[in-house]
Formats: structure tokens, sequence, C-alpha cells
């Protein structure tokens, strides 16, 4: 039985994975700077780190077959200060650079480093060809972190281990994200379009998002850097009104809030909020992926069925 190591396993992403990883049988130690709680699955532990002191728990760094980077200070938490954009790169590179530092240290049978980066990278979709990989990074802040970020993980080929980068859209859970923003306001009946709607959105399940990173595990093979995006782009106004209509019918109304109240909202992050970008899913699925939701509609079909079905147990 393989071991994954994770870094940011209590988030979002980390606990999806966590959950699919169990399922086919791998056993996961997650990395945490405080005690984890009790868990019923006896193939989930917990091992102590601290980035800011640059400490990490030596048994978990030689217990793992394959380590998955996910840990991260959330984007979107607060507004763009100085001292958070400061916080928003330190946390990633720092922590790389904890796994780098551990890795050169300890025996370890690590075969593969499998990490996180964003959609941030690309910049301003301007109407051409969807980003692929190949493309250069966006001069601002987010393509600038980006950047670091990947550079902090691709230095773990220094130490003959593979590495793998996956540059995630925006992955729709109402269990936290982006979706689980743009469905607070529709409880109250309002489909909250920001701007003009007109921004291409790249997007995932959260399901196949999983899939993607323990395909990284399972195919030897893969390496490189990939999107992690559906093969079908939408326009914001288009996800936030099939999110209504899945999850209210057609008792809802188009709200649009204005980018200059964005902007007085957001700073510097509206810019991201309003920013169209469209990944190319091709590389990807050229591995032989199949996305289990490669369109809207059924991500949005499959997200309010289970949120149904959780409501009535």
């Amino acid at each position: 039985m393989d071991t994954v190591l994770i870094t940011g396993g209590t988030g979002l992403v980390g606990r999806a994975l966590t959950k699919l990883l169990t399922e086919v049988g791998y056993r996961v130690i997650i990395l945490s700077r405080k005690a984890g709680p009790d868990s019923d699955n006896a193939l989930v532990s917990y091992a102590h780190w601290d980035v800011a002191k640059q400490t990490i728990d030596e048994t978990a760094i030689q217990q793992a077959d394959y380590i998955v980077h996910l840990a991260g200070a959330n984007v979107a938490e607060k507004r763009w200060t100085a001292a958070r954009k400061k916080e928003i790169g330190a946390s990633r590179t720092q922590s790389a650079a904890l796994l780098y530092k551990a890795l050169e240290k300890y025996p370890n049978k690590v075969k593969k480093v499998i990490s996180a980066s964003g959609a941030g990278y690309y910049g301003e979709d301007k109407g051409g060809p969807a980003f692929t990989e190949k493309d250069p990074p966006s001069d601002d802040f987010l393509g600038h972190t980006c950047v670091a970020w990947e550079t902090s993980i691709l230095q773990m080929r220094e130490l003959q281990k593979k590495v793998v980068i996956i540059r995630t859209g925006i992955a729709l859970s109402l269990a936290g994200g982006a979706l689980k923003e743009f469905y607070k306001p529709l409880q109250f009946g309002f489909a909250t379009i920001l701007g003009n709607g007109e921004q291409y959105i790249s997007w995932i399940h959260l399901h196949d998002l999983a899939r993607i990173y323990l395909s990284a595990i399972v195919n030897h093979d893969l390496e490189g850097i990939y999107n992690a995006a559906a093969p079908h782009p939408v326009q914001h106004k288009e996800l936030v009104i099939t999110m209504a209509q899945e999850a209210k019918g057609k008792s809802f109304i188009s709200v649009h809030v204005p980018s200059f109240a964005l902007k007085l909202a957001l700073g510097e992050m509206s810019v991201e909020v309003l920013k169209s970008c469209r990944m190319s899913a091709a590389k990807i699925q050229e591995t032989g992926f199949v996305f289990s939701y490669p369109d809207i509609r059924s991500a949005m079909e499959k997200i309010f069925q289970e949120k149904d079905s959780q409501q009535e147990k």
C-alpha cells in the first residue's frame, strides 16, 4: 500500500483528494501545524510541520511514496494589502522550500512531487486561443506568484524526483471556494453576476480535480505542467444562471454588481474577479484523462443532486 503525504490536506481540494485516495486504497498522511482531528478512517493520519519554523516530521517524509503539495494562503480570503500579498507568496515558496530541505536531508522513497498552481498564471484572455501550458505568465501579482511557486517545486527535480504541476481553474463545490460564495445570495433569490458577466471562467468540478491528482499518482509517466480545467469554459453569467436554474428552477432574479463597486470593495483583487481566462484542457486529455463533468450543466446537476440527497438524510 503506497502512502501519499498531503500538505494543505484540510482544505477543500485536500479533503476531496483524501477521500478519493483512501477509497482506492492509498494511505494518506496529512501535514498540519495543529494536532489533527480524530479520524474514523484507519488509512488517514496526521503529522506535524511548521513552515514558519521550517520544521517537519521526519517519519512522515520517510514513509511517503508521493507528496501532494496544496498548502498556501487563500488568495481570495482577504483584501490584497502589501502584507497580505507577501503572505500569499511566502506561504507557497517557503512551504516548498521546507519540503525540498526535508527530501534532501532525510532518506526517503518519494517517487513524485505533485503541486497545485493557479489559473492566475495566465493573463487576460484577449479572444485568441485558450491558454495552453506553453503560454507565458502574466506580468501581474498572481502571475509572478505562480512563477515563484512553480519554480520552487520544479527544484525537486534536482533531487531526482518527478514533478507534476497542476494549474487549477475554479474548483466547483458547495463545500467551499468560489461557488459557495456565488450560492450565498441565491439563497435569498438573487443570482449575482459580477461586472457585465461576459468574462470567461475556467472551472472544474471538484471530483474531476481530485481525479487529476490521482491520475498524476497512478500514471508514472505523467510529468510536467498541466491545466486542470474542464474543456468547456463559460462566461461568468452562464455559470451563475446555470447554478441558479439547478438550485432554484426559475425562482430567482439576476442582479449585476457593477465593476466599479467591485473595485471599491475588493481593490486590486477585483482584477482577478473580472478577468476573462480560458484554459485549454487538451494536454491533460491527451494523457487519457476523461472528464466526468465536461460541461457546466452536468457539473451543476451533480452538485445540486448531491446537495439534495444530503438534505434528505
